[in-house]
């Protein structure tokens, strides 16, 4: 068998930008001190609590200066032929004494206590590794290629060779290493805000098409890069976010030095820079679901199962997790936290929120490594799932028979057993919901409140719930079937709508605030944007509806190249350029390319989407053998699916 060889070295390290009074260097070590070729600054400003300990800087083994307590443990590498580590899926119904969803302040447990001092500053020194030819070096990792990895005989049309060289051209390169892509990459774009950001985002329709393309350096290195950011302290008018908050956005800066020298740092931005100051709760969810692709399709599931990157997602679950005054499983957010992330009146529990939300959970169930310190908290995601998944099958979903309960409905019942839960006035009902809705389809609404339903239909949050099973299998083929059965209103000349329909006059004037950029079929008010292209492929493979998928991609074709990889379009139908859209928009040009990719790789897309799980219909934590309620979200999930 034909070998090559590797050596493990040491990459120049940089530093990332952490504004904080607390200021951590390194012990003045002959161990620690770095070799001046690959490093002009070697102190890491953080503001990291006390309980995660010493916390060293990024950076690789080398036997001149010790190994980082984050990132060590030289088990990470050779790892394609060893069998994972077990996880803990709790099956049987909890006790009544856990009904409670919070973590219980678990950063505080001795798990937590020690998750930054394991691996010791011991190096090994510089060692010579025997590789196979058909494993590929990244990051400091053997990765062994999958099948969907390799090559695909088909050549690529002119068309996705120009978009990869477009996708390239916009990797953001730090110390060296690849750590994502911007936001938008347009020569002409004298004022470019914050498009020349790396979003977390953003960045995912990027890293499931350069992971499908057997590239998956720059994943790993985006996923531990935004994992140190999560530690930075946030702070807007004295007041701190929650510890587990992953950053909306951040860049890499050129700092001056004496000499004339300069260092590259990373400049995170959490929401207190963002219009309207708003933290990005979508942020956290989006890399725990990278997290899971990452080791689904390049098989590195060692990098889930590093201590910082196990602790990343517990502060991340302990953040969403823990308990309130509301009273219902949903996540309650503010308007603008995710996606749509300007005023158009989602605040509240946003379907976007809660299909992400549901996603990371299922995907934290599978990563989350066994041990004392994961019980409970491993409880209280089955907990959260099973009336998660209860609350938006029964209460969000829409079609014509439901419809015309809502219009029948009683209000002012106060009782356990009430119909109209949440007093929803039958006269909310929009006049155009009547006429649109078709007899074979239905969706989830777009935010559910006590006397509130938003029936606009939100796309995202519409077809990841098709991708998660958050819908039951009837409810998901329905789904495709309205989008079928209203064609020209949600793909149009460009796919896809964010939200239809737009509002509009002084419901718009109301809902935006005026908002100049969000008018009528413009951007995040009924928009079509082409980045959900790659999540419609995605959730129509998962349904074995390609056609759909095919049909939208022949209409993008048509245009996204000719017309400059536009974010958005405007217009009811997506027939203009959007009006303050950026050209070369990254996750434009990424969507379109993934979506190519998945429909010629369906092994591979058969790995990012989830089947139903009965393990959640069965985890019920209503104990109802032992109360007087009629209704049981394990018997009503499993009669929806036996439909």
């Amino acid at each position: 068998m034909t070998a090559i060889f590797k050596f493990t070295n040491m990459k120049p390290c940089c530093r990332i930008l952490l504004p904080s009074k607390n200021t951590l260097f390194l012990p003045r070590s002959s161990n620690f001190l770095p070799n001046p070729n690959y490093c002009s600054a070697f102190q890491l400003h953080t503001s990291a609590p006390s309980s995660f300990g010493l916390k060293a800087i990024l950076g690789r083994t080398n036997s001149a200066w010790g190994q980082s307590r984050i990132f060590s443990s030289s088990r990470h590498f050779n790892f394609s032929n060893r069998s994972r580590t077990p996880f803990l899926v709790a099956r049987d119904a909890p006790d009544l004494r856990n009904f409670s969803a919070s973590v219980e302040s678990r950063a505080n447990d001795k798990n937590f206590d020690r998750i930054y001092v394991q691996g010791g500053i011991n190096v090994k020194p510089l060692q010579e590794e025997k590789i196979s030819a058909d494993e590929r070096v990244e990051g400091g990792v053997n990765v062994r290629k999958s099948e969907w990895s390799r090559e695909v005989g088909k050549e690529e049309s002119e068309m996705e060779k120009e978009a990869w060289k477009l996708l390239r051209n916009a990797v953001v390169t730090y110390c060296g290493s690849p750590v994502g892509t911007v936001a938008a990459n347009d020569p002409n774009d004298k004022t470019p805000l914050n498009y020349d950001q790396v979003f977390i985002r953003d960045f995912v329709p990027s890293a499931f098409a350069f992971l499908l393309k057997g590239e998956g350096e720059i994943v790993r290195n985006f996923l531990l890069h935004t994992l140190q950011l999560q530690s930075w302290k946030k702070t807007v008018d004295c007041y701190s976010p929650g510890q587990g908050l992953m950053p909306a956005s951040f860049k890499v800066r050129s700092v001056a030095l004496d000499d004339n020298k300069f260092e590259e740092v990373l400049d995170p931005d959490f929401g207190e820079s963002a219009i309207g100051r708003v933290a990005p709760v979508d942020s956290g969810l989006w890399w725990i679901i990278l997290l899971r692709a990452y080791g689904k399709l390049t098989g590195d599931y060692g990098l889930q199962e590093r201590v910082d990157v196990q602790t990343g997602i517990k502060l991340i679950l302990n953040l969403c997790l823990s308990d309130g005054f509301d009273m219902f499983p949903t996540l309650l957010v503010t308007d603008g936290s995710c996606m749509i992330d300007r005023r158009m009146g989602i605040h509240g529990h946003p379907l976007e929120i809660q299909s992400l939300f549901y996603s990371a959970l299922r995907c934290s169930r599978e990563m989350l490594a066994l041990d004392e310190g994961s019980k409970n908290l491993v409880r209280a995601i089955n907990n959260r799932l099973s009336a998660l998944s209860f609350h938006i099958r029964e209460y969000y979903w829409v079609d014509l028979k439901k419809i015309n309960e809502i219009y029948r409905y009683k209000t002012e019942e106060y009782s356990t057993e009430a119909t109209n839960k949440f007093n929803i006035y039958p006269d909310q009902i929009p006049h155009w919901l009547m006429d649109w809705i078709p007899e074979t389809g239905g969706y989830l609404i777009g935010n559910l409140q006590p006397a509130h339903m938003d029936f606009r239909f939100f796309t995202l949050g519409n077809l990841w719930s098709i991708v998660s099973s958050l819908g039951t299998p009837r409810q998901n083929e329905a789904v495709l079937n309205l989008v079928e059965a209203k064609w020209d209103d949600l793909i149009g000349q460009m796919p896809l709508k964010i939200c239809y329909p737009a509002v509009e006059s002084e419901e718009w004037r109301i809902i935006t605030g005026s908002d100049p950029k969000n008018t009528p079929w413009s951007y995040h008010n009924g928009g079509s944007w082409p980045t959900l292209l790659w999540q419609f492929t995605l959730a129509c493979m998962k349904m074995h509806r390609t056609d759909l998928a095919k049909k939208a991609l022949d209409i993008a074709e048509k245009r996204l190249f000719l017309d400059g990889w536009p974010e958005y379009y405007d217009t009811r139908s997506g027939k203009f350029i959007g009006k303050q859209a950026r050209l070369y928009q990254t996750w434009s040009i990424a969507g379109y390319l993934t979506s190519k990719v998945l429909m010629e790789k369906p092994d591979a897309a058969a790995l990012l989407f989830w089947e139903e799980d009965y393990d959640i219909l069965e985890n019920c934590i209503c104990a109802l053998s032992n109360s007087n309620r009629k209704k049981c979200s394990r018997r009503l999930a499993k009669s929806q699916i036996l439909v």
